[in-house]
């Protein structure tokens, strides 16, 4: 058995090569980079966090995606997880988290409570976390799988890798978080 037999190599991106040399765009060596290095922070709040738990265990283990350094600190991470019900009260402290994250960051609201409410359909509920932060993905379920959480991941991923750079400084860009309370005076140049 040869050397070539035991590795699988993986494509290459969109680019021109020839003898000894390979060039692509800036757009997609960065876009490469960040979807295969992200460091996300998980904000559980209830069962969705125990079936996140899971995705970083042995079994299913997140970190062969590129996501093998959890954050805690939102000032290190570019993927914000949120997880399970979130009340109203919180609701304030999920913005303030997503503002103190650096761009550019990505949000994925995991399980039926995140995205909807789920079956909390009270007043004190928030009836998902887009009211108040721009989300990327929506997992659904109660609770998702480890399957399913992977499989949102991987949406992010791929969103990540194909997104020009110069997008987070758009005026629709800008207007997008302007309509959800959230300054972009740090975007002017």
């Amino acid at each position: 058995m040869s050397d070539k037999d035991k590795y699988t190599v993986v494509e290459a991106p969109e680019g021109y090569s020839g003898s000894g040399f390979f060039a692509t765009t800036l757009d997609k060596a960065v876009g490469l980079a960040r979807k295969n290095s992200m460091w996300p922070l998980p904000f559980a709040t209830s069962c969705c966090g125990i079936e996140f738990m899971a995705t970083m265990g042995a079994n299913y283990d997140l970190g062969r995606f590129g996501a093998e350094r959890l954050s805690f600190s939102p000032r290190q991470a570019d993927l914000l997880m949120v997880m399970g019900t979130i009340a109203k009260k919180m609701a304030p402290v999920v913005q303030q988290i997503y503002e103190q994250m650096a761009e550019p960051r990505w949000v994925i609201a995991v399980g039926a409570c995140a995205s909807s409410g789920g079956i909390f359909d009270t007043y004190s509920v928030l009836q998902g976390i887009d009211k108040v932060v721009p989300v990327d993905v929506y997992v659904p379920g109660c609770p998702p799988r480890p399957e399913q959480i992977i499989d949102g991941f991987m949406k992010i991923q791929e969103l990540v890798g194909n997104e020009p750079l110069r997008r987070r400084y758009s005026p629709e860009y800008k207007a997008m978080l302007e309509s959800y309370g959230i300054k972009t005076d740090s975007y002017d140049k």
